[in-house]
């Protein structure tokens, strides 16, 4: 007989894939099934095995893919054969998630489990609608109660009477559907009419929408701008500090959708700096990094490093490149001594720091032309470099060093090629009939090319965005390809590119 397995309940938070515990990521990531809610976001199923088995709980008013019996018995059934699986469930798995209801299966089966508490909505959604729900000398207690039990609801239920006698915060989790009934009974049950209330729409995620008013009008007001489930309701004197406190969907880029075209590897820095500034990224990667197939010339260059006075790296990915074939020819950085680096960007000096090097020369700006013009500065004239590049470098630094009267020896680090397997989510995301793309990030050449590979050069869908583009000669390519350039990065880094979009829409806004 197989040795059990264990269960773990976890809390994905309640919308927001930054709101999961890091003991709940690392369940996560350790189970072989995951068994996971309607509005649990993609990002945080990526963080599962490959080889992980996912299946869809998810449940809705009016239907459910699997009903709660079926769900306990299935974590049961593969608890028992050995498997460890993570229940994955909104918000926290024990405030109205029928956690409890789980757990006590798996006790009666005598199955191991464990919890990763979670986030709750009922906290997070007014917290970051800028509604603080306890506050000193406004609110000193909150009530949550569910909204899926009306006031015409059958017994237990939830108690009405005592939720609407509460002095403090009162939020109604799950509160669209009933939510005439549920103000009526408030109301009726002596909580003024003229309370602060809000209603918040996919709290803490890029669609979240936030109405307020007194809770004598908050049906229709919530009605008049369109919000649907999920939806929370917050009755109580600490609503009308979202008019000082309102912060997550008054970013700059909030509700904007920016597509990053870069290498899937590379792409995680610019959308973090995008979705900080409230952007929801689509993940279109236009080209694949990969590792070079013939390395005899790198090898050679390896093999004779000592005779080099410089070395140069253009990005991270040639020192990683480098760095590879440096540890499968037995050696590491100490083979550098002596032999002075320079690099261009910040990005590429992290790189080679990270193989214990520092970089002894970098431009100001992160172009292959400004770290010739800095070896110019320099007053070098000779010596001998090797200048590490992708398949497709450009000649820029290497003609620039000999220029100088330098020695220079070339290697591919790297490879690129197009990301063909994106083809069919490019189309989609810059389909006409889709939701619409505010914004299209060009991080080189390469990723405008591809990109328009990709269409088949049936690029309207990506004019219709502001297309922002990382430096000038990324913005000249674009233009030879007929695509209207809006932004081009004052500093060409991923923060640089990210700063000048925020400053666009930010001047388009004042307009």
């Amino acid at each position: 007989m197989s040795k059990a397995g264990v269960a773990y309940l976890v809390g994905a938070g309640p919308g927001d894939p930054g709101l999961i515990t890091v003991k709940g990521l690392a369940m996560l990531r350790r189970a072989d099934v995951v068994v996971y809610d309607r509005l649990i976001p993609d990002s945080l199923l990526s963080e599962t095995r490959s080889e992980a088995v996912l299946i869809d709980a998810g449940k809705k008013r009016g239907s459910a893919r699997l009903s709660q019996q079926e769900i306990n018995d299935l974590l049961v059934e593969h608890c028992l054969s050995g498997k460890t699986v993570c229940r994955l469930k909104g918000g926290d798995p024990f405030v109205f998630g029928r956690g409890g209801e789980e757990a006590l299966a798996l006790t009666a089966a005598g199955v191991k489990w464990e919890a990763a508490p979670g986030v709750t909505s009922a906290i997070a959604a007014p917290a970051y609608a800028g509604i603080p729900v306890t506050h000193r000398g406004v609110s000193s207690g909150v009530v949550v109660v569910t909204g899926s039990e009306g006031p015409a609801g059958e017994a237990p239920g939830v108690d009405w009477d005592w939720a609407a006698s509460f002095k403090g915060t009162v939020v109604v989790l799950m509160a669209w559907y009933r939510l005439p009934e549920i103000v009526e009974a408030l109301i009726s049950r002596g909580i003024p009419g003229e309370r602060p209330s809000a209603v918040i729409e996919w709290g803490t995620t890029n669609h979240q929408q936030v109405v307020t008013g007194r809770l004598c009008e908050i049906v229709s007001l919530a009605r008049s701008a369109g919000l649907a489930p999920p939806s929370t309701l917050v009755v109580g004197d600490t609503v009308s500090l979202r008019r000082e406190l309102g912060w997550f969907d008054r970013r700059p880029l909030y509700g904007k959708r920016v597509v990053v075209t870069r290498a899937r590897s590379q792409s995680s820095r610019l959308a973090e700096l995008l979705e900080s500034h409230g952007a929801e990224t689509v993940q279109v990667p236009t080209i694949r990094v990969v590792p070079v197939t013939e390395t005899a010339a790198l090898d050679r260059a390896i093999g004779r490093i000592d005779e080099y006075d410089w070395i140069t790296f253009s990005s991270p990915n040639g020192v990683r490149g480098f760095r590879s074939r440096l540890t499968a020819m037995g050696l590491d950085s100490r083979a550098l001594f002596g032999v002075r680096v320079a690099v261009v960007g910040p990005a590429t000096a992290e790189a080679v720091s990270k193989i214990g090097i520092q970089a002894d020369l970098s431009p100001q700006e992160y172009t292959s032309s400004a770290l010739a013009a800095e070896f110019a500065k320099t007053g070098v004239k000779n010596g001998k470099a090797l200048c590490l590049r992708s398949d497709i470098g450009r000649e820029t630094l290497p003609e620039g060093l000999r220029k100088l009267g330098l020695e220079v020896d070339e290697a591919v680090a790297y490879r690129t090629e197009m990301a063909a397997d994106s083809s069919r989510s490019a189309r989609e995301t810059y389909d006409v009939t889709g939701v619409g793309v505010d914004a299209t990030t060009f991080t080189s050449s390469s990723t405008v090319k591809n990109l328009a590979r990709l269409l088949d050069e049936e690029l309207d869908g990506v004019n219709r965005s502001v297309v922002a583009c990382i430096g000038p000669v990324t913005a000249r390519t674009a233009r030879e390809y007929g695509i209207r350039v809006d932004v081009v990065a004052r500093e060409q880094s991923a923060e640089g590119l990210a700063a000048s979009l925020v400053d666009h829409f930010a001047v388009e806004g004042v307009q």
